[in-house]
């Protein structure tokens, strides 16, 4: 069985590839290359003449030894870098011929370097860009070939992985329509604290516990993610990208023994440890130097957690049998793969368990002998393999059965495929497109069924979740004026990306003009007590805390003129909170700088994080909110641990909105800003104008510059370092005349480009490779034409576009 699993990472690593136009007879060195660079590039990267020291002249077929230039070169024509823009257009290839060498390049370096590490750097989410946009959204000279993706192996993501485990262990409530945003089952795993997603065990049955919170936390039981993902901005939801390796099977292996052993046995706790309440515990039980341990904790008798046969099989004296021991197989193989195992499986996995039994002995012997069922290949992949069928005269086949049901689920949900949707393949309607199509349109409307995919796809998008992970450093905070606590401040991130996450879900609910009402939007969900310092103007809050003390102390003096005891000496209630010696800040409510539930109006509303947090809808004003780009959680994602990053938030807005891209930086570039603390980011930005930064840096610079307005941990701010802010930018080279030009700030910039159709079809575009899976290619030029037209034709709606790209042939036909 553990060879099965490492003879399937073979397989996979092979399917992953995606899409490959290799090189042909029709694109060769000779007859199209080396023209090309001599009209082109030679005079300019001759041996005489080598700008920017390359060379061309003497540059042969690509080799493991010239692949660094000829990557280069790939970029720096498919990002039409070069030839320079001054040269006059009859110097200037199309872009037909740009297409053609990129092509030509990518090709030939995945044969060469194909046993020298390989190369797949054009299939990588961040080079999708490379393919210019107009050839994509051009005329269409001739009817294309019909679209499809290449058949393949897709590994489960984080949040697939642990809502497959949470279930087996953990009884998560079903959506109630009266409390939309809380979370229920299907939702993702939420973060904790510390912003990581973790799977706990019993925490709906603990009463108490012994010590405070850090003792509790430490005591109760849990797991993260064995997954990984990059830690990168970028879409991360590609079929190529991921695999399991050695030392994830070795995890998932503990996991699942202690996940088997909990199944069996529930919380690891001795009799006195179950009890209704806490009251109930006896004295000698509620020893603090049990804080910390298992021990500490108090559990209701009442059991919570699903039971299965694996419980009963290991909590029954009577003797077991095969069937018994199938029954448990069949459990545990359908709630981890979604698929009911073949005989064949089942004959294998049986034989595993009785042997496991006869070596260890009852208990030991089914732990062991069912914890391989969680390395299965379909426990950890999902197949679009379509090797069944007769494939049409372009080589396609479509997908069926089982396959197709689990690829219609997993674009939206993490959990089980409904009912609804297995019904209708055991009937045989689900063979058709319209099939698929009626079966995506009632998941999409039917609000109880858990749809957390698109929300991952906003997340990869804008990347604001990327916020958790910006370990920022506590006097830059403080200084920007954030919260003096470290932990307090995560604690307000992790909330600020989860309201942001809801933020989105509302607006996706509302299902018009979604995008131009994600980047316009002045609504925001905050908490008034804890996200006050990010959604307030800093230079207001300075001037009121002033006003504030001045309040405070003339109320003391009137105190003392008057005799009067305003402030109870004993509990400091009035002017001080008790036990500390500081003002409480509801005393003196203020209209601008600091929020509060009695200044600002809104709505109560939930999110799958408590946090204990007290969140409101709202508005703010549009001259200091403005949609997703301007929420703290954006902000702080596209920022450093020190400072802004207005290099970060450009090139956002260069790939994300205008579907450009930049080349990578060479390595022999330091690419650091002078260490200035006495001038603003923008003086410090004077290196990027030097000759051989600007020619990338004028593509993310004028549009990162705008965002100055906010500070990195996404305040609005008036001035920087004393100098009223400079928040003018220019959008340039967007591939619309109608967009380019100056722009007087970051709100000035947003609203024209929400505006924007090139905007709109670039936008698809990121939803296209998403739910595909890969980068777009020639060939789907079609479908994303024919995808934007059904979003701007629905009137902005994103079911629309879910419900094109899902009904697609590049959806449903593998290759």
């Amino acid at each position: 069985m553990y060879f099965k699993i490492i003879r399937s990472s073979i397989l996979i690593v092979s399917l992953s590839l995606g899409h490959t136009i290799f090189a042909t007879d029709k694109t060769d060195f000779d007859s199209f290359v080396t023209p090309f660079l001599e009209k082109y590039c030679i005079d300019c990267h001759d041996d005489v003449d080598q700008e920017g020291g390359v060379a061309l002249h003497d540059l042969k077929a690509v080799t493991p030894e010239n692949a660094a230039l000829w990557m280069r070169t790939w970029e720096q024509v498919a990002l039409k870098q070069m030839p320079p823009k001054k040269r006059k257009a009859s110097k200037q290839p199309s872009l037909e011929e740009r297409f053609q060498l990129s092509n030509w390049i990518t090709g030939e370096m995945e044969l060469a370097m194909k046993d020298h590490g390989g190369f797949s750097a054009h299939q990588s989410a961040a080079k999708g860009n490379h393919l210019d946009h107009d050839l994509l959204f051009g005329k269409l000279e001739a009817k294309p070939e019909p679209g499809s993706s290449p058949a393949r192996i897709w590994r489960l993501s984080p949040q697939e992985h642990m809502n497959r485990l949470n279930d087996l262990i953990n009884a998560i409530p079903e959506y109630d329509p009266q409390y939309p945003g809380r979370r229920s089952h299907g939702d993702p795993i939420p973060p904790d604290k510390y912003g990581d997603a973790k799977v706990y065990y019993s925490l709906d049955r603990i009463v108490g516990h012994i010590g405070g919170f850090v003792a509790y936390e430490t005591a109760v039981r849990s797991f993260p993610s064995v997954m990984t993902l990059k830690s990168a901005h970028g879409l991360k939801n590609y079929s190529n990208q991921y695999s399991v390796n050695g030392s994830e099977v070795a995890q998932i292996s503990t996991v699942a023994k202690d996940i088997i052993h909990y199944m069996a046995f529930g919380p690891d706790a001795l009799p006195h440890q179950y009890v209704d309440s806490k009251k109930e515990v006896a004295k000698e039980h509620l020893n603090p130097d049990f804080r910390g341990l298992p021990k500490s904790l108090f559990y209701k008798k009442e059991m919570t957690r699903p039971l299965s046969p694996v419980y009963s099989l290991l909590n029954k004296d009577d003797e077991w049998n095969d069937d018994k021991l199938r029954e448990a197989i069949y459990f545990l193989y359908r709630a981890l793969t979604f698929k009911d195992p073949k005989e064949s499986e089942s004959n294998e996995y049986l034989d595993i368990l009785k042997n496991t039994i006869a070596s260890l002995g009852k208990k030991d012997g089914l732990i062991l002998g069912l914890t391989p069922i969680f390395l299965d290949r379909d426990a950890l992949y999902r197949t679009e393999l379509a090797d069944y069928g007769t494939p049409d005269e372009y080589g396609r086949v479509m997908l069926q059965g089982e396959e197709l049901l689990l690829a219609i689920n997993a674009a939206l949900a993490y959990v089980e495929p409904d009912a609804g949707l297995r019904e209708a393949l055991k009937a045989g309607k689900l063979k058709t497109v319209d099939d698929v199509r009626r079966e995506v349109k009632r998941l999409l409307d039917d609000e109880s069924f858990r749809k957390p995919k698109i929300t991952q796809f906003f997340r990869e998008y804008f990347d604001y979740d990327y916020a958790i992970k910006i370990d920022k450093d506590k006097n830059a905070v403080n200084k920007a004026g954030g919260t003096l606590a470290k932990r307090n401040y995560q604690s307000s991130v992790i909330g600020q990306v989860v309201a942001t996450d809801r933020l989105i879900q509302l607006i996706v609910e509302e299902d018009t003009e979604v995008l131009k009402n994600l980047l316009t939007t002045n609504r925001v969900i905050l908490d008034p007590e804890k996200d006050w310092r990010q959604f307030s103007v800093l230079e207001v809050e300075k001037e009121e805390r002033e006003q504030f003390k001045l309040e405070l102390k003339k109320a003391k003096e009137e105190r003392e003129k008057a005799k009067k005891v305003l402030v109870d000496p004993k509990t400091g209630a009035g002017f001080f909170s008790q036990g500390q010696k500081k003002p409480i800040r509801m005393v003196f409510p203020t209209p601008k700088g600091f929020l509060n539930s009695l200044e600002l109006p809104g709505r109560k509303i939930e999110t799958i994080v408590s946090n204990k947090r007290n969140n409101i809808l709202t508005t703010l004003p549009k001259e200091q909110r403005m949609g997703i780009l301007t929420q703290p959680s954006w902000l702080i994602s596209h920022s450093d641990a020190m400072d802004n990053h207005a290099i970060l938030r450009g090139l956002w807005v260069r790939q994300r909105l205008l579907g450009g891209a930049v080349p990578e930086v060479p390595i022999t570039v330091d690419a650091q800003l002078p260490d200035r603390p006495d001038h603003t980011l923008r003086q410090r930005m004077h290196v990027t104008r030097e000759k051989e930064c600007w020619t990338c840096h004028q593509k993310m610079d004028p549009l990162g510059l705008p965002f100055e307005t906010f500070n990195h941990i996404g305040r609005f701010v008036e001035f920087d370092h004393g100098k009223k802010v400079d928040a003018t930018g220019e959008i340039i080279y967007s591939g619309d005349p109608e967009l380019d030009g100056p722009v007087e700030n970051a709100f000035e910039m947003i609203e024209r480009l929400a505006k924007s159709e090139r905007v709109e079809q670039v936008f698809v575009r990121y939803a296209f490779r998403f739910w595909m899976g890969r980068n777009e290619t020639l060939a789907d030029a079609q479908t994303l034409q024919e995808a934007h037209r059904a979003y701007r034709e629905s009137g902005g709606s994103m079911k629309a576009l879910i419900l094109y790209l899902l009904s697609s042939d590049a959806f449903l036909y593998r290759k």
